[in-house]
Parts: structure tokens; C-alpha cells; sequence
């Protein structure tokens, strides 16, 4: 079993700034952080369930269009596993799958970062780009604090 923190970032790079949640997750993989793991998706399938089962803690990481002009971290708990059926699952989704079908979930953050410009290209808006840095910084935190805690 892994049991280290996996840093799920997702969100499509053609879109400009919807590919914010996979740049985080390649900062973090260059960071090299023992027991740290990342994968890169364009969106949340029911194969991530496996590797989140084997996790000790996760983290998801998504662009947000939402008007909050902060990069916000916050608990996520296992939600039933129907929302993961349709054309793009939900993070508690995927967690309410991996506790049905392996029998654990990690303990898990939603870390989205505030955005403006969805439309096609592969470049980040400023905003994005100043997200990028806070959310890798929120990431190594919590690394930290569960490091403390004597997880990985």
C-alpha cells in the first residue's frame, strides 16, 4: 500500500486556465516531496478510485470560476458513488466509490484556485499563474501537517 498524500490535478490544458489543476500537480511533482504523489487528469473517471484507495491522504486540485479571488483548501468526505457514473465524477464521488469497492478512502482536500480565462489555448492568465504558487505553497503546508501528524 502507498499511504503517502496523492495530488490529484485535473482540468483540460487546452483550455488555458482550466489546465491550472494538472500544472499544480507537475509543480509538486518537481518538488520531489518524499511520500508525495501526483497524477494528471482531464477529468475526475472512476479509475482513480484504486490509486486513492491506496493513498493516506489525497488531494484534489481544480481550477474555479467561482467569484472568490483566494486559492481555497477544504475537507472533503466520501459521498455515495452514483456521481461517478456520468460523463465527469465528483471528488467525494470517487472517495464513496474507493471506500465501496476497496473498503478505505484517504482523508481528502478540494484545493481550487481561482481563475478567468477558460478559453482555448495552453497559456495561464496572471490570476492563474499567482493561484499556481499559492496552491503549491497550500500543498506543501499540508504535507507538512501531516508529516507532523507522522503520515506521509
Amino acid at each position: 500500500m502507498d499511504r503517502g498524500l496523492l495530488v490529484i490535478g485535473f482540468g483540460s490544458t487546452l483550455r488555458r486556465d482550466d489546465g491550472v489543476g494538472p500544472a499544480v500537480a507537475g509543480a509538486v511533482e518537481e518538488l520531489g516531496l518524499a511520500g508525495v504523489s501526483t497524477l494528471c487528469c482531464t477529468q475526475l473517471t472512476p479509475d482513480l478510485a484504486d490509486p486513492l484507495s491506496r493513498a493516506g491522504a489525497a488531494v484534489f486540485v481544480d481550477a474555479s470560476v467561482e467569484r472568490a479571488a483566494r486559492v481555497r483548501l477544504r475537507r472533503l468526505d466520501p459521498q455515495g458513488s452514483g456521481q461517478v457514473l456520468g460523463h465527469a465524477a465528483d471528488p467525494r464521488g470517487l472517495l464513496g466509490l474507493a471506500l465501496g469497492v476497496y473498503g478505505r478512502a484517504p482523508e481528502a482536500w478540494m484545493l481550487t484556485i481561482p481563475v478567468r480565462d477558460l478559453g482555448f489555448g495552453d497559456q495561464l492568465s496572471d490570476t492563474a499563474r499567482l493561484g499556481l504558487g499559492k496552491a503549491v505553497r497550500a500543498v506543501r503546508a499540508l504535507h507538512r501537517r501531516l508529516l507532523s501528524r507522522g503520515r506521509p
